[in-house]
């Protein structure tokens, strides 16, 4: 697992520039919210998140999420149709917070087209992007 300032990046993980992170399951993927979105958003408490039998299409807008001070928005990084949901995240949003790669997980996706993980980020090109993104969001003095 990479650390990025106070980020964590597994480095097994395909990342997407909406902030959203893929794990390749056979034809499958799980996909979740990061480190570093789920941190700069604060404590989540409203989650929309696809339905099962969903066809959803890479980089489309299929969810949101709400905190006190944020509404944003969750996207697919891969084509295809979603097969499960996280129905924990759905009674408890915070699990996003608590574990983002792991129970805070929000869907899988039966990839249509795995040629798709081409267009997402890995190793050394993904730390580079999360270090820009992080410039642009500097932290707030507390």
């Amino acid at each position: 697992m990479s650390k990025i300032e106070d980020y964590d990046m597994p480095d097994e993980l395909y990342y997407h520039k909406e902030h959203m992170w893929a794990k390749v399951e056979g034809d499958k993927v799980r996909v979740g919210l990061n480190d570093f979105s789920q941190k700069l958003a604060g404590e989540i408490s409203y989650i929309e998140i696809p339905e099962e039998g969903d066809e959803v299409k890479q980089d489309d807008a299929v969810g949101s999420y709400e905190t006190g001070k944020w509404l944003g928005k969750l996207y697919t990084p891969v084509s295809g149709e979603i097969v499960s949901t996280n129905e924990d995240v759905e009674d408890d949003p915070t699990l996003m917070n608590k574990d983002p790669y792991g129970e805070g997980w929000l869907f899988e996706v039966k990839m249509s087209d795995p040629t798709e993980l081409d267009n997402l980020m890995k190793g050394e090109k993904a730390i580079e992007w999360l270090k820009g993104e992080i410039a642009k969001h500097p932290k707030e003095e507390k």
